[in-house]
């Protein structure tokens, strides 16, 4: 076909996408940065957090704290300690972990904190269990302090001093009991605000001993982590439109905003809005690009948590945090702050790299997912594990991205030239090739800084993961080694990546150091894959690789398939169970299953059966998992799905679907909705028309619908494109088709043919929602692409 002229005047400035460039890297301050992770994995049903709602999720708390008096006598607490009920997490099987605080005669107790571990009341042989930071009973002579609050402010004041604070400030201090480390004692508890040395806001936590005045424990409380932003690509970001103005608003996430400091050092600053929701240019130079990078990692790290673990937000409340940029003038390094629940991001060197890569937004919102579990303390062995964790699932979070840009890897900060070399930031093969971390644990390592002391858990993470010896991942080799030079052999990023979360949100506490920590994982690897597994014998043999624990013998080979039990389903609900399976050899699994309902299936890489029921009945449901040596396991089990109770009537949603009315109901780029006569319209008139410029140029066009709850619902349209490229093999120009978050379709210059071809997309699982459906297109600098959609439809029944 010929080329089409330019359609329309020719625009100035080239746009990128509707949605931004993003830029990629970290930074080194102190140090810390993030190892590699894996997309979404198999999961084991009996160990895996059961997806709750706020209200279950509400209910199961209300009734601990109604048991509180009678937990703390069965746990032979003293006559003044009291429990204080932080989270409750509810695993799939029904085992039940609360996890509390202790008070001691009405003050906080610092270090007291524990987990309760309740079997299922099905389990009849079943035993509760407790995993305590400190295991000793509270008491103290008296919570008379010899050593007044101001004495004691004085003396944390001076402790930030030492530690080369900016502009000092302590609040009024608190009384508590100190129980972190030795006998517990009286002690008052003050928080100096401030900076750090370099610029970063500072909360530091002095503990001071009522009785004598010295020192027990400090602790900062601003998390830091490390970036550069250089480039990730062309995004889709989460946005609202508000009149004619569009705001970096995700309302699909928890309402996660995005706000410029306009380089102050406080409150929220502004609220980033746009024109034509075209966010950046991917320059450092342009004020839009860090928020459209910060919204970006944000929405991203959203996803990775809910869709990996279940998790909904960084407090598991559907609550988002949100984010800031442009903080400060040339401002390298960037902080997540829990008192605000915020993060925060510098803009670098020279005030154009902002430090909101994909890593270290997933590294410092992790700092705040670990503040409201484990809650870590941010100093010692703890704090190394502490940075680890968030080093651990910041690298998940670019996996999961799956960023053709910003490819996942073990080597953090290799876009960034940070030593000027070439060489990465940080090595989680072998973290002391930075010159700093450490590789295995020795009995000093909680006097390192802990992006130092952090090494052995990201070392032994990659053990877990990959394995030692030589390997090459993405392109990229690595050569591991072991503390006592015995060989390792990996599990796979999916299960270590799973493992990991458990140990942290069920398993470990506020003081767990490495032996600890290797405890509470093995823990974890027996409650997700069973103690005769491969993964618990991974974990066992991974810390030893680092000089913790012993090695433990794997299992003979064999794959070992979790029954999920009977499930129960409704028509038009949509449904998402991770199937687990476990084998011996360590290899890859593939999942397939067989009597599934009408409208689910597997992800034949993941084991998730997800999907939308159409049709009420019972089904026998058969899940087949085999390992690369082809050994296979097995699981059966009915599903039954219920009607909705409803009757759905049949109906089309969209406005203004053939474009006859011109702009009515749609949002559309300038142009877009036309009637003119270049490209044919499939029925009357007018068709919208997205790019056939021949130019670097972006056009969409979005409309959203509301879609009745129990109704399945179908989006269809008619599209014809067509090209002035002659490529057979390169998509120089796209379109996108999303349903909110989800991208229903890519079409290209490659896909160009004559006349109109339907696309038809099933949108049940938005049932009861509002979703805006949107058109995409992107054109580059040369040879036009014209994308014409017409006759659109969103219809139930």
């Amino acid at each position: 076909m010929r080329p089409l002229p330019r359609r329309r005047s020719t625009v100035g400035a080239a746009l990128v996408s509707a949605a931004a460039f993003l830029a990629v890297g970290i930074q080194a301050v102190p140090a810390g940065a993030q190892p590699a992770v894996p997309h979404p994995s198999p999961l084991r049903t009996g160990g895996q957090e059961a997806g709750l709602s706020p209200a279950q999720h509400h209910a199961l708390v209300e009734d601990a704290r109604q048991k509180t008096g009678a937990t703390a006598r069965t746990l032979g607490l003293g006559a003044k300690e009291k429990l204080v009920v932080k989270d409750v997490v509810k695993d799939n099987d029904g085992t039940v972990h609360t996890r509390y605080e202790r008070t001691y005669d009405g003050l906080p107790v610092l270090g007291g904190d524990l987990v309760v571990h309740t079997p299922p009341a099905s389990l009849a042989a079943g035993t509760v269990s407790t995993t305590f930071n400190t295991e000793r009973t509270i008491k103290v002579a008296s919570t008379t302090a010899a050593l007044t609050g101001p004495a004691a402010e004085a003396k944390a004041l001076e402790a930030a001093r030492a530690l080369d604070a900016r502009q000092p400030a302590a609040d009024s201090a608190r009384k508590v009991i100190w129980a972190g480390t030795g006998t517990p004692r009286l002690a008052w508890e003050t928080v100096v605000g401030g900076l750090q040395d370099d610029g970063t806001p500072s909360r530091l936590h002095v503990i001071t001993d009522a009785g004598t005045g010295a020192e027990l424990h400090r602790f900062q409380d601003i998390k830091t982590g490390t970036g550069n932003t250089q480039y990730s690509g062309t995004v889709t970001l989460g946005t609202t439109l508000s009149g004619s103005t569009y705001q970096l608003y995700d309302t699909t996430r928890g309402g996660h905003k995005t706000y410029s400091l306009n380089n102050g050092t406080s409150g929220t600053g502004t609220l980033m809005t746009d024109a034509d929701d075209v966010w950046g240019t991917g320059s450092g130079s342009h004020t839009q690009t860090a928020g459209a990078d910060a919204h970006y990692g944000a929405q991203v790290t959203w996803d990775f948590y809910k869709n990996t673990f279940g998790r909904n937000g960084i407090k598991n409340n559907g609550v988002a945090a949100y984010s800031r940029v442009h903080y400060s003038t040339n401002y390298v390094n960037a902080f997540w702050d829990d008192s605000c629940f915020c993060m925060t991001y510098g803009d670098g060197s020279g005030g154009t790299h902002a430090l909101t890569s994909l890593d270290v937004a997933g590294h410092e919102m992790s700092h705040g997912v670990t503040a409201n579990t484990a809650n870590l303390n941010y100093s010692g062995e703890s704090g190394g594990l502490n940075e680890a964790t968030s080093d651990i699932f910041g690298t998940g979070v670019e996996f999961y991205a799956d960023n053709a840009s910003d490819v996942g890897d073990y080597l953090i900060g290799e876009k960034i030239d940070i030593n000027g070399n070439g060489t990465p930031l940080r090595y989680m093969d072998k973290p002391s090739k930075d010159g700093a971390s450490k590789d295995s644990w020795y009995s000093g390592i909680g006097s390192l800084d802990v992006h130092y002391s952090s090494g052995p858990a990201n070392h032994m993470f990659y053990l877990l993961s990959e394995g030692s010896g030589s390997k090459t991942v993405n392109g990229v080799t690595y050569d591991s080694p072991t503390a006592d030079g015995v060989a390792v052999t990996g599990i796979g990023r999916a299960a270590a990546l799973q493992i990991w979360y458990k140990a942290l949100t069920t398993y470990m506490t506020s003081s767990t150091n490495y032996a600890g920590a290797r405890t509470a994982a093995l823990n974890a690897a027996a409650a997700l894959y069973g103690t005769n597994s491969t993964q618990y014998a991974g974990v066992g043999n991974a810390f030893a690789g680092i000089g913790v624990g012993s090695h433990i013998t794997p299992p003979a080979n064999g794959v070992t398939v979790t029954d999920p039990g009977n499930q129960t389903s409704t028509v038009g609900t949509a449904v998402n169970l991770p199937i687990s399976a476990s084998n011996t050899n360590g290899g890859s699994l593939s999942y397939a299953a067989t009597g599934l309902p009408a409208g689910l299936s597997v992800n034949s890489s993941t084991g998730l059966i997800s999907g939308t029921p159409t049709t009420a009945g019972s089904y026998s449901t058969t899940v087949t998992v085999t390992d690369s040596t082809g050994a296979k396991g097995t699981a059966s089990f009915t599903w039954t799905v219920s009607s909705s109770g409803g009757s759905c009537t049949s109906a089309q949603l969209l406005g203004n679907p053939g474009f006859e009315s011109g702009n009515a109901t749609w949002t559309a780029t300038s142009g877009v909705i036309t009637n003119a006569s270049g490209q044919a319209a499939r029925t009357g008139s007018y068709k919208a028309w997205l790019d056939g410029y021949g130019t670097t140029h972006t056009d969409t066009l979005s409309q959203s619908v509301t879609i009745p709850a129990g109704c399945r619902a179908t989006f269809s349209f008619y599209l014809h494109i067509d090209t002035a490229e002659t490529t057979t093999s390169t998509q120089y120009d796209k379109l996108t088709v999303t349903a909110g978050s989800t991208t229903l379709a890519t079409y290209s210059n490659l896909n160009a043919a004559s006349g109109y071809s339907q696309k038809t997309f099933d949108l049940s699982a938005f049932a009861g929602s509002t979703v805006t459906l949107k058109f995409s297109g992107v054109e580059d600098s040369l040879y036009q692409t014209s994308f014409v959609v017409d006759d659109t439809a969103v219809t139930t029944g």
